[in-house]
């Protein structure tokens, strides 16, 4: 491997910052050559995967660094990276997948908001900067592709962290590594109006009942996602230690549980539901319309998954 060249796709070398990530990159991977050798070698055993490397030569670089969970280690991050690669090669359809990892947006739901706003689109989507949290990412964005909320996530072997949750023998996982919301001076005033909108249904919970909805479609049999400790870099704690958000806090009450590892959660594949004796009799309409759009997601994504399927 030409881990010169590699690293040239990687940085840009006209920004001083890139060019001292390249002389990193390149001191790792000769401290690891057997390790890049083998990434390597999982890369080029299929024309699809190759094709995969090329436009997102970073999953290279994102075994060399302290990325995805606090204290991952080398041989864990190239096993989630060629686990999620393998698993998406395998399940959905190379057209997709080589465009979605060429910044392309896939759309697998869209919402009408407002004639200001426009529709709220939920789309697929892999920008090089969340290669810090992720492989992969689910997105609500407006029509100028203002994002509002994103899960960042990879699918890996469920005991690829040991077996933290009692986990079954090669069951696949969506690991999440991140939870994102929008950064707009707005910001507020556009989430009150999707909430509005989506029948007082939080937008983060929304993002996260699509994220469930998408690992049942494809098949996944459990869904972790890091805790506050397992924030790949606590990046979310400000200078006076206080948090911006709390990924535990939100996890647990989503009804989720703390693993023996104290870095994930273990979330449950489907929101439970209110039942009729439990909502007040003034709200049952409003909650009865929150079902029936979640329905209407299930549905869509259901639908949109199937098609990007390989076909059997």
């Amino acid at each position: 491997m030409n881990f010169i060249e590699l690293g040239k796709k990687i940085y840009n070398l006209n920004n001083p910052r890139e060019a001292h990530r390249f002389a990193v990159f390149l001191a790792r991977c000769c401290l690891h050559p057997q390790r890049m050798a083998r990434l390597e070698k999982f890369f080029t055993q299929s024309n699809i995967l190759k094709k995969l490397a090329d436009v997102y030569p970073f999953v290279y670089e994102q075994a060399t660094r302290a990325f995805f969970y606090h204290k991952s280690t080398f041989d864990e991050r190239a096993t989630l990276i060629t686990d999620h690669m393998k698993f998406m090669a395998e399940n959905l359809r190379e057209d997709f997948l080589i465009d979605v990892y060429s910044e392309k947006p896939f759309e697998l739901w869209k919402m009408p908001i407002n004639d200001e706003l426009g529709d709220l689109h939920l789309v697929f989507y892999v920008k090089p900067g969340q290669r810090k949290e992720s492989l992969m990412s689910i997105m609500f964005q407006l029509d100028d592709e203002t994002p509002i909320y994103q899960i960042l996530f990879w699918i890996a072997r469920a005991d690829l962290i040991g077996n933290i949750d009692d986990v079954l023998p090669a069951s696949q996982a969506m690991f999440i590594g991140a939870m994102q919301g929008p950064n707009v001076d707005n910001a507020k005033e556009i989430i009150k109006v999707i909430t509005k909108k989506s029948h007082a249904y939080r937008t983060k919970n929304l993002i996260l009942y699509a994220a469930q909805s998408l690992a049942r479609v494809l098949g996944l049999q459990k869904i972790f996602a890091v805790t506050n400790a397992g924030y790949y870099a606590n990046n979310h704690i400000r200078r006076d230690r206080k948090l911006k958000t709390s990924f535990s806090d939100f996890w647990e009450e989503c009804g989720g549980h703390l693993t023996s590892d104290e870095r994930f959660f273990s979330l449950p594949l489907i929101e439970k539901r209110k039942t009729v004796d439990e909502i007040p009799s003034h709200k049952r309409a409003v909650y009865r319309r929150r079902f029936a759009m979640l329905d209407s997601l299930d549905a869509v994504i259901s639908e949109k998954i199937s098609n990007l399927k390989t076909k059997t």
